[in-house]
Parts: structure tokens; C-alpha cells; sequence
């Protein structure tokens, strides 16, 4: 159980704040930039191996996830369970963020 809470929030974490900045960068008119947003993605996918690889691999990605599986390194029994952890955590995310910018961020010419 602990190992999907911890993929259900390191994927919550990556979505939200990568996802959060490209919102961020929308609407504030390129501030960000597209390096800022990509060292916003690195950045988050380093601080989440660290405080989460000890608990569950910190795959934050069903990719990664079957990688594991198929390369041997994770049971496939647990497949199915990280994958709707991630899952949960992605929508959970960007359902934050639609709360908090409820207009969005596209502008249709």
C-alpha cells in the first residue's frame, strides 16, 4: 500500500507542478519559457527519485512501470496497481489545476 501512495503522489507532484507550469508560462505570456518549463519536469522527476526510489522506484510513469516489468525488475502482479496509482495521481493533478485556472489556457484565433 505504500508503494501506490507513494506512486499516486510522485505522479500528483510531476503533473502538477510540470503541467502547473506550462499553465503558468500560458498565462503570464511566456515568463517561464519553454527551458523553465523543461527544468521544471527535471527538476521535479529528480526531488520525486529521491524522496520516493526508496519506497516504490519512483517510476511516476506507466511506461516506466512496464519497462520494469518486462525487463524483470518489478513483479507483474503490481502492474496494474501502479499504473491506477499514477493514474489517480495525474488526474487528481489536473483536476487541481482546472480548479485553479477554470478558464484554461488556450485562445482559439
Amino acid at each position: 500500500m505504500k508503494k501506490l501512495v507513494a506512486e499516486a503522489f510522485g505522479t500528483f507532484a510531476l503533473v502538477f507542478a510540470g503541467t502547473g507550469a506550462v499553465v503558468i508560462d500560458a498565462v503570464s505570456n511566456g515568463a517561464i519559457s519553454h527551458v523553465g518549463i523543461a527544468l521544471t519536469f527535471g527538476l521535479i522527476v529528480l526531488a520525486m527519485i529521491y524522496a520516493l526510489g526508496d519506497v516504490s522506484g519512483a517510476h511516476l510513469n506507466p511506461a516506466v512501470t512496464l519497462a520494469f516489468a518486462v525487463s524483470g525488475r518489478l513483479d507483474w502482479a503490481l502492474v496494474i496497481p501502479y499504473i491506477a496509482s499514477q493514474t489517480t495521481g495525474a488526474i487528481a493533478a489536473s483536476v487541481i489545476l482546472r480548479v485553479m485556472f477554470p478558464r484554461g489556457i488556450l485562445r482559439w484565433g
